[in-house]
C-alpha cells in the first residue's frame, strides 16, 4: 500500500511562503506609498478648488503671483512689481500662501 498522499509536500510550504511574502509586500506598498499619495492628491485638489481672486499663490515652476481672474481651468496671475500678467492652468498651482482666517473654536 502506498501512503505517499498522506505526507505533506515540502514544495507546498515553500509556495505558501512565497505567496504570503508577495501579499505582504503589496500591503506594505499600499500603506506606505499609495495611500499617502492619494491623500496628498486629495488635499491638493481641495486647495486648488478653493482658490479665489486675490489669493497669493506659488506655481509648480516657482512663479509667485496674485490671482487676478479665474475661469474653469485657467487663471490669470499678476507677478512682480511691473504687474506682468501670466495665464496658467489651475493644476499648476502648488501652494496658496494667502493666510486664511480659521473659524473660532466652539467651547
Amino acid at each position: 500500500m502506498n501512503f505517499a498522499f498522506l505526507t505533506a509536500d515540502p514544495a507546498a510550504g515553500s509556495m505558501f511562503a512565497s505567496i504570503f511574502s508577495l501579499v505582504l509586500i503589496v500591503v506594505v506598498f499600499y500603506f506606505f506609498i499609495i495611500r499617502p499619495q492619494q491623500k496628498q492628491t486629495k488635499e491638493a485638489n481641495k486647495m486648488r478648488s478653493s482658490l479665489e481672486v486675490g489669493d497669493d499663490i506659488i506655481t509648480i515652476g516657482g512663479i509667485v503671483g496674485t490671482i487676478v481672474s479665474m475661469k474653469e481651468d485657467t487663471m490669470v496671475i499678476e507677478t512682480g512689481s511691473d504687474r506682468s500678467k501670466i495665464r496658467i492652468t489651475r493644476w499648476a498651482v502648488q501652494q496658496n500662501t494667502t493666510p486664511k482666517e480659521s473659524a473660532p473654536a466652539k467651547k
